[in-house]
Formats: C-alpha cells, sequence, structure tokens
C-alpha cells in the first residue's frame, strides 16, 4: 500500500516538472494566445496539484472532502481547520482557486496577459511556502 507521504511527493514532484515548465516560457517578450492558454493550464495544473495533496492528507486524517458547490474553497477551510496549512497560505492559494474557476469556465481568448503575469510571478514562492507547510505537516504524520 501506498502511504500518505508517498502519495504527497509524488504529487510534489509533478508539480515540480509544471513549475519547471512554466519557468521556460513566462519571460517570453512575446506570447502568442496559445503560449499564454499553455501558461494558464500550468497554473491551474499546479493548484489542482495542491488541493490533490491537501485531498490526500483529509483523506488520510478519514476527514470528509467537502461535497458542495463551493467544496473548492470549503477544501482550502477544512485544511485550515485541520491545521494542515496557515490562513496565510491558504488566502494566497485562494488567488489561483479564482483563476482556476475563471479558466475552467471562460475561453482561453480571454485571457489577459497583465492579470496572469502576478500570478505567474509569485507561484513558485506561494508552492514553496505551501509544500514547506505540508512537509512540515507530514513529519507530524505518524504511519
Amino acid at each position: 500500500m501506498v502511504s500518505i507521504k508517498e502519495k504527497v511527493h509524488a504529487e510534489m514532484e509533478n508539480i515540480a516538472v509544471v513549475l519547471a515548465e512554466l519557468e521556460k516560457v513566462k519571460d517570453r517578450s512575446q506570447k502568442e494566445l496559445v503560449v499564454l492558454v499553455g501558461m494558464g493550464a500550468y497554473l491551474q495544473n499546479i493548484y489542482t496539484g495542491m488541493e490533490n495533496i491537501l485531498k490526500q492528507i483529509l483523506l488520510h486524517k478519514s476527514s470528509p472532502i467537502p461535497d458542495t458547490p463551493t467544496w473548492h474553497k470549503d477544501l482550502l477551510n477544512s485544511a485550515v481547520e485541520h491545521n494542515i496549512i496557515t490562513n496565510e497560505i491558504a488566502d494566497k492559494i485562494g488567488k489561483y482557486l479564482f483563476f482556476r474557476h475563471f479558466f475552467t469556465h471562460a475561453y482561453g481568448f480571454l485571457l489577459d496577459e497583465e492579470k496572469l503575469k502576478p500570478l505567474m510571478d509569485h507561484i513558485p514562492n506561494v508552492y514553496s511556502e505551501f509544500k514547506r507547510e505540508i512537509d512540515n505537516y507530514l513529519t507530524k504524520i505518524v504511519e
């Protein structure tokens, strides 16, 4: 059976690959629409990976994943309530949740490079903080 730590670390490896790919394209001066859409997909992938990590940990704790129309936000709140992540990092991740919702439900041609840039610029630090909190939490788990 795969341990929670192995599941989380596998997800972290996937996120690291996506972050590396995003770094390759984010500073291009000329971004065609297809590149912007690809960058948006990478941001969505990173957020989804963080969400997957939180779901795995909550399931490991036998804490139900919220089954509500607002379950994405409820998941972040639940992770804070269970001291998996801090309110501060949940707020930072929340910006990517908002983007994920927009990206999933809008047309790619509506992406605005100026609005996308801060998300791209901050995601390495936001993920680093998230990862640090998750790693800290995992050190407390006895399997």
